[in-house]
This record gives C-alpha cells, sequence and structure tokens, in this order.
C-alpha cells in the first residue's frame, strides 16, 4: 500500500512544477547562423527549474558553459562545464543568476552562443475572489483529474 502513495505523491509534486523545456534555437537548433539574442528576447522570462535542451549535430558542436568574460571572448580554455557527446544536452536552470553557454568548435564568433537569465519562480497566482461557484468548479474537476490519475496508477499497480 506504501507504493501506491508513494507513486501518486510523486505524481502530484510533478504535476504541480512549473518548469518549462525550452529547445535552444527552437527548430534550427544548435547550429551556426542562428540568432540566440532574438530566441533570448522571444521566450524569456526564465526561471530556476525551467530546461535549456541542445539539439546538435555530433562532432560538429559542442556546448561549453562559461563565465561572462570567457562568452565574450568566445573562450573556452576554463569551461566551467562542457558536453559534447550525443546529439543533444539537457541543462537545468537551478539557480538564480545569469549563464553563458558558447561552441567551442569556432562558430561562437559567428554568433552560436547564449547567455539566459534565470529569475526566481513567481508566486502562485491567488484565486479568484469575486466568483466562488467557479472556484468550487475548479476544485471539484481537479478533485475528478486526480482522483482518474490515482485509479489509473493503481490499476497499473495492480
Amino acid at each position: 500500500m506504501a507504493m501506491p502513495l508513494l507513486l501518486l505523491s510523486v505524481f502530484l509534486l510533478l504535476s504541480s512544477a512549473s518548469a518549462n523545456k525550452y529547445n535552444v534555437g527552437d527548430e534550427k537548433g544548435w547550429n551556426p547562423g542562428v540568432n540566440y539574442t532574438l530566441w533570448v528576447n522571444k521566450h524569456r522570462p526564465f526561471h530556476v527549474g525551467d530546461w535549456l535542451v541542445f539539439y546538435y549535430q555530433s562532432g560538429m558542436a559542442d556546448i561549453v558553459q562559461v563565465d561572462e568574460t570567457a562568452y565574450d571572448k568566445c573562450d573556452a580554455s576554463h569551461p566551467i562545464s562542457n558536453y559534447s557527446k550525443g546529439r543533444s544536452y539537457a541543462f537545468e536552470l537551478n539557480q538564480t543568476k545569469r549563464y553563458y553557454f558558447i561552441c567551442s568548435f569556432g562558430y561562437c564568433y559567428q554568433g552560436m552562443k547564449v547567455s539566459v537569465l534565470a529569475h526566481p519562480l513567481p508566486p502562485p497566482s491567488p484565486p479568484p475572489s469575486a466568483d466562488h461557484s467557479a472556484a468550487r468548479r475548479t476544485r471539484i474537476l481537479s478533485s475528478s483529474i486526480a482522483g482518474f490519475a490515482m485509479a489509473a496508477i493503481l490499476r497499473f499497480l495492480f
């Protein structure tokens, strides 16, 4: 009986999270010739808990996290972290700060770099107070969805 409760708790925690996933460069991915400043402006604000996903061609690019000075100079000689395996890399914005990423394959000088500011999570919106019947309907709907989810988990387990 403890296992279903644990799974339900995990489900509820995951469903209440407000993290977003952003594909860096959208459909163009992490490639030369993409204006990443425009991409950031299109998707901001970014928040702690959001994910940046870099899609690139294996052997043609990498993702190097650097500090601001290295970002400005396209210098990957002292990386904070780097990744070049596979064809994608997911990075969680786990602190409120500015993050800097470059490509060390020479494309940084052509603009293949991105800087993202992660903001703290905004506080939850207060429930509307004018229409109590709408709030009640929302609670009933939320309870129904949670009930269906719990039933599905229990059916899966048993």
